[in-house]
């Protein structure tokens, strides 16, 4: 009978540092041609939309797909924004091996995604860290990216004070404030994570100092953007995807569009960067952005990852 992992059981069985490491893993498989996955299919829905991400994954070998759907009118029925469930099939013969939850495995891996790029494209020295959004990614990445980086300074903003004061007080093991502004967050920041649901940028170039690494998590349609265009322009861009950025990726497509760059402006996806560490950042004062869209390959292989270690850990017994 194939297994069925609800949220909770996803969670007992992925640590953030393990997630980390089988995402770097996963990524480099990716850039090297191992892995086999289509730019994700969406369709368009009144309010939101849904996707399908499948791929396989020779090394491991894995093999699934998940189905997501993002909503941003949910909380108001008492609904997360992002919901998603795994299937994960034997790739040797097609059968199903599970079903999984996969709201809480798009959170963290997404993350951990963002802890690698970090790992490589963040310097070394590193202390102050600004997050703008206070929602469930907010709360993944200070946990990800600090056990990347030695954060002194925490330093959140988002449109609703309430939210960011939920934030700070679910995160008091970590130095974290909130500001007035995602000005205020950003300046002087070395690590900025945008971490929102805004079509429009959210953090103007002259904010950017140098030497600063961002990570840009939302917009992922081709008509939205989060980052002011003439950042982009000037930075070191790296990409999950090269396919996926020259399709989804607003901050990019609309770039191309309106002449500020070409094609080539995309330096490297993250997995070549993990094998050739020398293809990310260059020199201490270059300003480094990653480009998070999300990929089939982190599902599957965070969804592999849970079910070995659940079916490990019960002997083959049953898991609801």
């Amino acid at each position: 009978m194939p297994v069925w992992l609800n949220e909770a059981d996803v969670r007992a069985v992925l640590s953030m540092a393990g997630l980390i490491e089988a995402m770097e893993t996963a990524l480099a498989a990716f850039s090297a041609g191992t892995v086999k996955q289509p730019v994700r299919t969406v369709i368009e829905a009144p309010g939101g939309f849904f996707a399908s991400m499948p791929a396989y994954l020779g090394s491991a070998p894995a093999m699934g797909a998940k189905l997501v759907t993002v909503f941003h009118d949910n909380p108001s029925r008492g609904l997360p924004t992002h919901l998603a469930t795994i299937v994960l099939l034997d790739p040797a013969t097609g059968n199903l091996l599970a079903i999984l939850d996969g709201r809480f495995i798009t959170e963290a891996r997404t993350a951990a995604v963002s802890a690698v790029a970090t790992r490589y494209l963040a310097r070394e020295d590193a202390t102050v860290l600004a997050i703008i959004g206070s929602g469930v990614q907010a709360r993944s990445h200070l946990e990800a990216l600090s056990l990347v980086r030695k954060f002194t300074e925490v330093r959140c903003w988002s449109p609703s004070a309430a939210h960011r004061g939920n934030f700070v007080a679910e995160s008091r093991e970590y130095p974290v404030r909130t500001v007035e502004s995602a000005e205020a967050a950003t300046r002087g920041a070395d690590v900025i994570v945008l971490v929102t649901a805004s079509p429009t940028p959210v953090i103007e170039d002259s904010w950017v100092k140098a030497g600063a690494c961002v990570i840009s998590v939302g917009a992922c349609r081709p008509n939205q953007r989060e980052m002011d265009p003439a950042l982009v322009a000037r930075s070191r861009l790296v990409v999950d995807s090269r396919a996926a950025a020259l399709k989804e990726s607003g901050d990019v497509v609309q770039g191309i569009l309106e002449g500020r760059f070409g094609e080539s402006h995309i330096a490297a996806e993250l997995g070549e960067v993990v094998a050739d560490p020398k293809l990310g950042r260059r020199d201490a004062s270059e300003i480094t952005i990653f480009k998070s869209l999300g990929l089939a390959v982190e599902d599957v292989a965070a969804a592999d990852l849970a079910y070995r270690r659940a079916t490990e850990s019960t002997k083959g017994a049953s898991i609801s």
